[in-house]
């Protein structure tokens, strides 16, 4: 208006002057009207989208580990598994190569996990390195090196862990030390490898010999991502010895899976028979087949 008014003579301004307010607004009302009235829609539109606009899923709890299909894989009957594995095994020494057994857990993600330790009808021979945190000259130093343990003390113990040198499959501490251990913050190296010792898992005792010797005898073995794998006999073992060890674990494994919490459910899903240096075969849970050998071809050197 200010532009277009400005090219009028000064007598047509002044006549004009008074009207201009009222012109705008008479010209502005109804675009602000029809703007309000655009706004309440886009408001009702967005709240009605809102309204019916499908939830996000919750997350789910655990989810359980992923397990190949059984029914499309080839499976054997135990001695057809060993004549297969100790074809692999031609040439090596029937005392260092040992039969592992990997047994697949149906389990969730989350949650405990199985640990423990057995022994075995027929002994595997596996001989474990015990390190022992107990207060330096005391008697339980003693003992525990009387029993075989390889690496025994404080201080000695926590140098070598941080200087990376950890050259032990087992650990246990004494509770006098145990103070001593969690000063050393020894936790973020010991605890993936899962040596680091707690009450939970009986490696804080009090008479450290005895659990050295049980330990030394034993088979400790755990749960990783739904697998446990254990080694459960020599190369040299017949047909008859490793099914006794293999019963023996099993059963042991299903009283584990027992005794968790009731909410937890853990069952065998595969058990796979392997060696040191030979392929994973999925057993049948069958002893023989039709086509196996003698057993007796199965054993010894």
């Amino acid at each position: 208006m200010s532009f277009s008014s400005s090219l009028l003579p000064t007598a047509a301004r002044s006549i004009l002057s008074p009207c201009g307010p009222s012109l705008r607004q008479r010209t502005m009302a109804p675009f602000l009207s029809s703007f309000h009235q655009q706004v309440r829609c886009a408001s009702q539109n967005s709240a009605k989208y809102n309204k019916n606009k499908p939830k996000k899923k919750e997350k789910k709890g655990a989810r359980e580990f992923k397990q190949a299909d059984l029914k499309n894989m080839e499976q054997h009957a135990l001695c057809d598994a060993m004549r297969y594995i100790r074809a692999f095994e031609v040439g090596r020494e029937p005392t260092i190569s040992k039969y592992e057994i990997h047994i697949r857990l149906k389990t969730k993600k989350d949650g405990p996990v199985i640990r423990n330790m057995l022994r075995f009808p027929h002994a595997v021979q596996t001989e474990s390195r015990i390190c022992v945190i107990c207060p330096p000259g005391s008697r339980h130093e003693k003992e525990a090196r009387a029993a075989g343990a390889v690496l025994v003390g404080e201080q000695e113990v926590f140098d070598a862990v941080k200087n990376g040198v950890i050259e032990f499959d087992r650990c246990i501490c004494h509770p006098d030390s145990l103070d001593a251990l969690n000063k050393a913050g020894l936790g973020r190296v010991l605890g993936p490898r899962g040596l680091m010792p707690s009450v939970k898992t009986g490696t804080v005792v009090e008479e450290v010999a005895s659990r050295v010797e049980t330990l030394r005898g034993g088979t400790v073995y755990r749960e990783r991502d739904a697998v446990i794998r254990i080694p459960i006999g020599q190369l040299g073992f017949s047909p008859e010895q490793l099914r006794d060890n293999l019963r023996t674990t099993i059963e042991q494994i299903k009283k584990d899976a027992a005794g968790l919490n009731d909410r937890i459910v853990k069952e065998i899903y595969e058990v796979v028979l392997s060696s040191t240096n030979g392929p994973g075969l999925s057993l049948n849970g069958e002893f023989k087949s039709d086509n196996s050998p003698e057993t007796s071809s199965l054993s010894g050197l």
